[in-house]
């Protein structure tokens, strides 16, 4: 698993940089300043769990099955919270931000894991 992870990582900081890159040449002129933001958020918490899931490549060998749900809810996290931003940047379907929320709560709960199984081992 922890292979997996440090796989998933790597996909993520490499869109994570993509995207930046694509959003401050491309984007910056034809999005709206609010917009944009919204996309810059979306890369900022896309890179930080890119991060996130390289620790717990590492975190697995210590922590075992608190590592791999925590890397699994920042998958999971990354695709609706992040997702659902990149969308609602570029759609302007403001209803999108409703599931954002949803990305956010698996964010938290990947972060709970580790504590947990940190505290625990």
């Amino acid at each position: 698993m922890d292979k997996t992870f440090f796989i998933a990582g790597s996909i993520s900081g490499f869109i994570s940089v993509a995207l930046g890159a694509f959003a401050a040449h491309i984007l910056k002129d034809k999005l709206a300043p609010d917009m944009f933001s919204i996309f810059e958020v979306a890369v900022r918490y896309e890179m930080y769990h890119a991060l996130a899931l390289l620790a717990v490549a590492f975190a697995a060998q210590w922590i075992g099955s608190y590592a791999t749900t925590s890397g699994w809810l920042f998958i999971g996290g990354s695709v609706v919270f992040s997702g659902s931003l990149y969308a609602l940047s570029l759609t302007g379907m403001r209803w999108l931000g409703a599931i954002t929320p949803i990305g956010g709560v698996l964010f938290l709960a990947g972060w709970a894991y580790l504590i947990i199984g940190a505290v625990k081992k």
